[in-house]
């Protein structure tokens, strides 16, 4: 999995997740040539590669053991992480044509992996409880709809979307949006705290945190829920109930395309040309969670932009971890957490290989980003909860 040898990055992860498929174990071997996949040599693994364009070698017992030899040496920053049972895969996404994509679906179904839709309704009745790991899609937990309305309160796809979500929300016996997305938010959080893996990227993840945050406080303005926000709403947020972030102040402006102080995009003073984040170095034997999520053929992954593009770093709890970072900006764009028996990871930005990707752009060919470190970490989440977890060395 190292950038000179490897053809396709993107699609041996779907490689990985169809041996799992298969009940073959496989070997994450961190930190080893980009982190290689270690799979026990069949002809229908390698007929699997030479269908998808995956590049392989083959090793003999003795090389195998002498690469896991120096793989188990304390004097190496390297690690080999059994991964035992694929994780089934839920996406937390609407029905029916939005006017952007969303970049796991679209990795997910490059790499041949399979996964199920799931929305408010299944969220609401427990369907979670049916995977072991979920993505939440460009959403808004807040009920604001995206706080499109200044640029988009005309468009027929704004009005549909809307009529939509307040269809869906009576049909629930809520009376409003932001009282269904609350909800739907709290079910997550159960999930997760329960032993659930999620994974957000671009809004879904500061909207997320704030609407758990504004639990039973109206944050929303009369064009969202009918009627006028709370009083002081601001001071009535609770940021003991938030996942990742805190102290962050809300954008009261409906005419804003902005959720809060969270995000970084219109603080960002970086051109496109020299936009880049940084992945962290963690210990493989000592931090083998971070370290399998940061798994790359480069320590450098270009910037894209997003709704949510990053996140301020002085608004992260001290408790997460920063996997990623423009230092230079003061702006975090990786993040993970545990929460009760469960992890979560946000991922700034919208798509990332298409670095402003606008309202109605056409999708990003991944045919033509085969290798892209960007779209990396994401699949390194999807194949991190078949990982054996092995006890603290504390």
């Amino acid at each position: 999995m190292d950038a000179e040898t490897q053809k396709n990055h993107l699609k041996a992860y779907g490689i990985t997740y169809w041996s799992l498929t298969q009940d073959i174990k496989v070997k994450w071997l961190l930190n080893y040539r980009g982190g290689s996949f270690l799979l026990p040599d069949s002809k229908a693994i390698q007929r699997e590669c030479q269908i998808r364009g995956v590049s392989f070698e083959v090793l003999s017992d003795a090389r195998t053991e002498e690469i896991l030899e120096t793989i188990s040496s304390p004097s190496k920053n390297m690690e080999a992480v059994v991964l035992e049972k694929a994780p089934k895969i839920a996406v937390y996404t609407p029905n029916g044509k939005l006017p952007w994509d969303d970049a796991v679906t679209m990795v997910l179904t490059y790499a041949e992996i399979p996964y199920e839709t799931v929305y408010d309704t299944e969220v609401l009745e427990d369907g979670l409880l049916l995977f072991d790991w979920l993505h939440l899609h460009h959403e808004d937990f807040t009920g604001q709809y995206g706080k499109f309305y200044r640029n988009y309160k005309n468009a027929a796809w704004y009005i549909e979307e809307k009529k939509e979500a307040e269809a869906l929300a009576k049909s629930m016996g809520y009376d409003k949006v932001s009282e269904a997305k609350r909800d739907v938010a709290l079910k997550i959080r159960d999930y997760v705290v329960g032993g659930g893996f999620m994974f957000a990227m671009c809004s879904a993840t500061d909207s997320f945190d704030i609407a758990l945050s504004a639990a039973g406080v109206d944050i929303c303005e009369p064009m969202f829920d009918g009627d006028p926000s709370e009083a002081n709403y601001q001071s009535k947020l609770d940021y003991q109930k938030t996942m990742a972030f805190t102290d962050f102040i809300l954008e009261r402006s409906p005419l804003v395309y902005e959720f809060s102080s969270i995000d970084m995009t219109s603080k960002r003073l970086i051109p496109k040309e020299t936009d880049y984040f940084s992945l962290m170095d963690f210990s493989a034997k000592w931090d083998p969670i971070p370290t399998m999520l940061c798994q790359n053929h480069t320590a450098l992954v270009k910037g894209f932009m997003g709704q949510t593009t990053s996140f301020s770093r002085e608004l992260i709890k001290p408790t997460v971890l920063v996997m990623g970072e423009n230092r230079s900006n003061q702006e975090a764009k990786y993040i993970h957490g545990i929460k009760g028996k469960g992890f979560f990871t946000f991922y700034g930005g919208h798509d990332p290989e298409d670095y402003t990707h606008k309202v109605g752009d056409p999708k990003t060919e991944l045919d033509l980003h085969p290798t892209s470190p960007g779209y990396r970490l994401i699949l390194n989440n999807v194949l991190f909860p078949a990982a054996r977890k092995k006890k603290q060395k504390t």
